[in-house]
């Protein structure tokens, strides 16, 4: 049993880093790490992704192992539907925010911040903003990962388990995401022009991919059938 068990929390940490790297956590994350000038933050922003999907998941998880029950279906591609309504958002604060930051310096100037307060208030609500993305997906996804552990594991306490370690794989998967993603950024940092369009570039992807998540659940898979 305890092999076996050793075996399924492996597997759980592999499909957690698998999950992590999904078209749309990658793309809805790669708005935050965009603005990121330092690599290790870009990587710290998937981190903190991934500590919010965990955290969501494993509270609404062992609720619902518990009470043995299910998100019904309509709900479920409901809360998936707002995923798509959130990645129109970012995509388009993202390009929005870019006609703002130099404003938003001339503003801190005249108020005697400092640049480097600016950048650590950017960078402590980046993560904040990261976490409540992560939260966002973790409620999308809890569907899924309740009928995936129950059929799994055989008690509570090994779903506790299973879903926590998804959750490191989630975490790991995510920083290695966002590092790759955070490098050309990075590198482009110096460069204005280049940087504001790359990070333009990651808004429209984002807000394209958002408008097709919602498209394909709603008239596809028939989420508007649902409530109409």
């Amino acid at each position: 049993m305890e092999g076996s068990l050793l075996t399924i929390l492996s597997l759980g940490f592999v499909l957690g880093i698998k999950h992590a790297i999904e078209p749309d956590h990658v793309i809805a994350v790669s708005t935050i790490a965009s603005r990121s000038k330092k690599l290790w933050r870009s990587s710290l922003s998937g981190a903190f992704w991934g500590i919010g999907h965990t955290a969501t998941l494993f509270i609404f998880g062992i609720i619902l192992i518990i009470m043995k029950g299910e998100i019904p279906e309509k709900w479920a591609m409901s809360l998936e539907f707002l995923v798509g309504i959130m990645l129109v958002f970012l995509g388009i604060s993202s390009i929005l925010s870019l006609k703002k930051i130099h404003a938003h310096k001339h503003f801190h100037s005249h108020k005697g911040i400092t640049d480097q307060d600016h950048v650590h208030q950017h960078n402590n609500l980046s993560y904040i903003k990261s976490m409540l993305i992560g939260v966002v997906h973790g409620l999308a996804g809890s569907a899924a990962m309740v009928l995936l552990t129950m059929s799994t594991v055989e008690s509570v306490w090994e779903g506790a388990l299973y879903i926590l370690i998804f959750g490191f794989g989630t975490v790991v998967g995510m920083l290695i995401a966002t590092t790759i993603i955070g490098v050309p950024f990075v590198f482009s940092a110096n460069k204005k022009g280049v940087n504001r369009f790359l990070a333009q570039i990651t808004g429209v992807i984002s807000i394209v991919f958002g408008i097709y998540y919602m498209y394909t659940l709603g008239v596809t898979e028939g989420l508007f059938k649902f409530w109409i």
